[in-house]
């Protein structure tokens, strides 16, 4: 099972996908639940929505396994990103709803969330860092985007409906200033709901590396499904809402590398 998929590309922005894939290694299905099988809680079609991008051109890291496997954005130490508010665990055992994704006695034990992590979380994190190390050794910096999505509705993790774009710089430790403020000013051209570090402020990934005083800006793009498909199963991609996004998404892209050009 090929666990990271590798696009390398000449510009200095990469795009993290950690939760798009939908594979499961050999016996884990038969062990989740009903609705676990299911995978609801996938980043369903992100790496379809960013397809473009390749032609900026971006590399891309991307993860083939699914999040339930193992969470690539959580902190591999157990910390919570969110003290005091709903999350997931790094092997989550429950939904974003709370239901159970185990059936009984079938979670996996410390033993197995260890190999878990050898397997699957460093592989994507090796794979992630050698390639911000690649392109900050050719152009000096790296710009990182990390691509999300989450169902608009979600009354566990927030209330109401979640705008369309959500930034996160860490409340803006994990990027330049500056660059943060032309992101806002790109969303705040487009036609779609925004918010900056509202209830995503950005994962482990964003916090991990983003460090501008050492050249690394990392960004979190957390979006609403509902801007680009429909969010009940068989959470189907819907075309022409995907692409009267994408017009947006590449704008913000083409921010980061705008950025990156000036510095």
């Amino acid at each position: 099972m090929t666990t990271v998929i590798v696009e390398e590309h000449d510009s200095p922005l990469i795009l993290s996908l950690p939760h798009s894939g939908t594979a499961l290694p050999d016996g884990l299905r038969r062990r989740l639940t009903e609705l676990g099988r299911t995978l609801p809680d996938t980043d369903w079609h992100i790496d379809r929505l960013y397809a473009f991008a390749e032609n900026l051109p971006a590399t891309s890291v991307t993860a083939t396994f699914s999040r339930y496997v193992i969470d690539p954005n959580r902190d591999p130490e157990g910390s919570s990103l969110y003290p005091g508010r709903a999350t997931t665990d790094l092997v989550p055992t429950t939904t974003f709803a709370g239901d159970p994704l185990y059936l009984d006695g079938e979670a996996p034990d410390a033993a197995e969330i260890a190999q878990r992590r050898h397997t699957f979380f460093d592989a994507y994190h090796r794979a992630l860092a050698e390639q911000i190390e690649r392109v900050k050794a050719k152009h000096g910096l790296a710009l990182l985007y990390d691509c999300h999505s989450i169902r608009s509705f979600v009354p566990r993790l927030f209330p109401g409906e979640l705008p369309a774009l959500n930034l996160g710089t860490n409340d803006g430790r994990s990027c330049a200033s500056a660059l943060q403020e032309a992101l806002e000013a790109a969303m705040a051209e487009s036609p779609y709901s925004h918010v900056t570090n509202g209830r995503f402020k950005g994962g482990w990934i964003t916090r991990r590396y983003g460090n501008p005083a050492e050249n690394v800006h990392a960004v979190q793009m957390e979006l609403a499904q509902s801007a680009y498909m429909h969010e009940d199963p068989p959470y189907a991609f819907d075309h022409d809402k995907a692409q009267a996004l994408q017009p947006t998404l590449l704008g913000l892209l083409e921010t980061m590398l705008a950025f990156g050009e000036n510095q």
